[in-house]
């Protein structure tokens, strides 16, 4: 039984969530605070395994309690946040601060029915966390430097999906990637808004350019591409150009952006002409893509388990055969440039042939 605290100062939000989680049988609601100074003696009291954090509160903000849990009693929290951009910049302060995932507050476009199935992925997932795990790898991530540059640059495509634990996982990535490294496109589960505040962080850290993907972009060395949050993102190509399109289509595997929309993507567009890696997060989304990429003769990776904050999409791709390598997070992103190089010669003989 995972055991939940819900922190928050709208009475009407506490009902929702406290109403969506014990509908579920694995989860046992242990209580609700107003504000982060009676969630400091329920935490202390009742030991709970996941807890739902506002953001903004009176008497303490959920960015100052989240610091001072994160110091004296690190446990899985999943910050709660308003779609608005301020909402969004403090969902991503909150994620670098030792948040592990991000929701949407239920309003709007945004249905309390939707909300309910997410919170409890949501709470499944974060209850998987190792927190000691996940610092080690912020740790990681953040000491990540760029790689020697290709010798020569290439139209390979790269692509990667993560949800859970997978900002570290592409901070590490992203950081380590030299100028002109290949073509990437990424999908990582993130609500909306809160995916452009995560691509401008990784813009002033990493040597490539890194931003919130627009309709049309184009796919090009030295820029990577994030699929906003509530729209997928697929590849195309018009001759030897490849770019990404979105939609606002229904969601796949309980998510938009969806990684196996993505994966399938790239598998008929790019084929051989790609890279395929699959990060830590919970579920399945993406091993099917990727088993499509590998079919359609591209590299395909996954994330280990022991680098892995949520040995779960890698697990499930690895086990339908849809992975060429395992590797720890702090070897892929040089496995990928040598891959991209030693498949520069196939890329140059590829770039003018129509897709399949």
């Amino acid at each position: 039984m995972i055991k939940v605290l819900v922190v928050d100062d709208s009475a009407v939000v506490r009902q929702i969530f406290e109403k969506a989680l014990k509908s579920d049988p694995e989860i046992e609601v242990v209580g609700t605070a107003p504000d982060p100074f009676v969630a400091r003696d329920m935490i202390v009291e009742r030991s709970p395994d996941v807890v739902t954090l506002d953001i903004e509160m009176p008497r303490m903000d959920g960015i100052t309690f989240l610091g001072k849990l994160m110091r004296y009693y690190p446990l899985p929290v999943i910050i709660v946040s308003s779609l608005t951009p301020k909402g969004s910049q403090l969902a991503a302060e909150a994620l670098d601060k030792g948040a592990v995932e991000v929701l949407s507050k239920p309003g709007g476009a945004y249905s309390v029915g939707e909300m309910s199935v997410e919170l409890i992925d949501k709470v499944k997932a974060a209850a998987q966390v190792d927190m000691t795990r996940r610092a080690e790898l912020a740790r990681s991530a953040a000491g990540s430097r760029p790689l020697a540059s290709l010798t020569q640059t290439t139209n390979l495509v790269v692509a990667l999906g993560a949800s859970t634990g997978g900002t570290m996982a592409l901070e590490a990535i992203l950081r380590a990637m030299p100028p002109n490294a290949p073509g990437i496109v990424v999908t990582q589960h993130m609500p909306q808004h809160v995916t452009l505040c995560f691509a401008k962080r990784l813009n002033d850290l990493a040597a490539i350019e890194v931003r919130e993907a627009q309709e049309g972009d184009s796919v090009v060395p030295g820029v990577a591409l994030i699929a906003p949050g509530n729209q997928h993102m697929l590849l195309r190509r018009s001759g030897a150009r490849y770019f990404v399109g979105l939609e606002a289509a229904p969601l796949v595997n309980r998510h938009r952006p969806s990684v196996d929309v993505l994966f399938e993507s790239v598998a008929r567009i790019a084929g051989a002409n790609a890279i395929g890696g699959i990060l830590t997060g919970m579920g399945g989304d993406g091993a099917r893509g990727l088993l499509a990429m590998k079919q359609a003769g591209a590299a395909t990776i996954a994330q280990d388990e022991a680098s892995c904050v949520v040995f779960g999409m890698p697990k499930v791709a690895i086990g339908l055969g849809a992975v060429d390598e395992i590797l720890p997070l702090g070897e892929i992103a040089s496995r990928i440039l040598r891959l991209a190089e030693r498949r520069g010669t196939h890329s140059r003989a590829t770039r003018d042939r129509d897709p399949a």
